[in-house]
C-alpha cells in the first residue's frame, strides 16, 4: 500500500473513530489542559493527513520538469521519488490529490478568517454598547451592566474586560464574586478564545465530519474546566460551585466566554467530587499520544523519500 492510500486511510479512521474513543475517556477532566491539547492534535492529524495524502498523490503525477526542480531543491532523484509516491490512479488521482492539497488548507484558512472577524465584530459592537451603559467597579475593576439576569463573562482581545450584570452581583456573595472573577481572568490569561476560534473554524469548514463538531463541544467543556481549576488557586471549591449554580441559566454574548452556561451543572458535579489530578505518568502518556497522533502522518508522508535516500538510489550529497 502506497503512502497516499495509508494517509487517506489514517484520516478516515481517525476521523471516524478517534472522537468516539476519546470522548469516552475520563482522564481529560482530570487534566483539562492536556485534554484540550489531545483534542487539538486529533483534529489537526485528520486535516494534516488529508493534505499530505493530496500532496503525495499530486507529486506522483507532476510533469518531469517540475519533479526535477523539486528534486534538485531536496537534493534527491526525481524519478525514484515519483516511483516511491506513485499510485495506480494515474493522472486523475493526481489531480484529485492536487485539489485536496490546495482545497483543504484554503477552506480551513477561509473559515478561520471568517470566524475570527465575526467574533471581532461582535466584540467591537459590545464594546461600543458597554461604553454607553457600563460602569467600572471601583474595587475589582470589572465592568457592571444593569440587567436582572445573573451573568458574568469576559471579553477577549486587546482591551480585555470582565463584565458582571447587576443580577449577578445581587445573586453572588463576596467570595463567589472573587471565585467567578478569577475564573474569567483565567480565560483571558490562557487565551482560551483562540482555542475556541480554531475549534469553531474546523467545525465550520467540515460540517459533514462529526469529529470536528464533537471536538468543538469537548474543547468548550474542557476550557471551562481549565478555568475552574485555575480559579481554585484563589478560592474554595464550594464557593466556585455555588456561584456556577447561580449563573447556570444565563447565555453569554457572541465572541465571549462565560462562567455559567450549559456546561455549568456538569462542572458543579466535578467540583463537588474530590480532586483527582492525572499525575506525572498519565500526563506524559497523554502528551506522547498527542505527539504521535500528529507525527504519524508526517512520518508516513516522508517515509518513501527517506527510503529512497537510505537505499542510495537518491544521494543527498551535493555535487562538487
Amino acid at each position: 500500500m502506497t503512502a497516499p492510500f495509508i494517509l487517506a486511510a489514517y484520516a478516515f479512521f481517525v476521523g471516524a473513530l478517534g472522537h468516539r474513543v476519546l470522548r469516552r475517556c475520563a482522564w481529560p477532566e482530570r487534566s483539562p489542559r492536556l485534554g484540550i491539547l489531545v483534542w487539538q492534535a486529533l483534529t489537526a492529524s485528520v486535516v494534516l493527513s488529508t493534505v499530505l495524502a493530496g500532496i503525495a498523490m499530486a507529486f506522483s503525477s507532476l510533469p518531469v520538469g517540475w519533479s526535477i526542480d523539486i528534486a534538485w531543491w531536496l537534493h534527491a532523484c526525481a524519478e525514484v521519488l515519483r516511483e516511491q509516491y506513485s499510485t495506480p490512479g494515474g493522472v486523475a488521482l493526481g489531480a484529485a490529490g492536487g485539489v485536496l492539497a490546495a482545497g483543504v488548507p484554503a477552506r480551513v484558512g477561509y473559515c478561520l478568517t471568517r470566524t475570527y472577524w465575526s467574533a471581532r465584530r461582535s466584540r467591537a459592537n459590545q464594546r461600543r454598547a458597554l461604553a454607553l451603559v457600563a460602569r467600572r467597579d471601583e474595587t475589582d475593576g470589572f465592568l457592571v451592566v444593569e440587567h436582572p439576569a445573573p451573568l458574568v463573562y469576559c471579553m477577549p482581545g486587546r482591551d480585555r474586560e470582565v463584565i458582571f450584570t447587576t443580577g449577578a452581583l445581587t445573586s453572588l456573595d463576596r467570595p463567589q464574586v472573587e471565585a467567578v472573577l478569577s475564573h474569567e481572568e483565567s480565560h483571558l490569561r490562557g487565551h482560551h478564545d483562540r482555542v475556541m476560534t480554531a475549534a469553531k473554524s474546523l467545525k465550520l469548514a467540515f460540517p459533514f465530519a462529526a469529529i470536528f463538531a464533537v471536538a468543538y463541544e469537548e474543547q468548550h467543556r474542557l476550557v471551562e474546566m481549565h478555568a475552574d481549576d485555575n480559579a481554585l488557586s484563589r478560592c474554595g471549591r464550594r464557593q466556585l460551585a455555588s456561584a456556577l449554580v447561580q449563573l447556570a441559566q444565563a447565555a453569554a454574548p457572541a465572541g465571549t466566554l462565560a462562567a455559567g452556561g450549559e456546561t455549568a451543572i456538569a462542572r458543579v458535579h466535578r467540583l463537588a467530587e474530590p480532586a483527582r489530578p492525572l499525575g506525572r505518568a498519565g500526563s506524559i502518556i497523554a502528551a506522547v499520544a498527542a505527539v504521535v497522533v500528529v507525527g504519524l502522518p508526517l512520518a508516513v508522508a516522508v517515509a518513501p523519500a527517506v527510503a529512497a535516500v537510505i537505499t542510495e538510489y537518491c544521494p543527498v550529497a551535493l555535487p562538487i
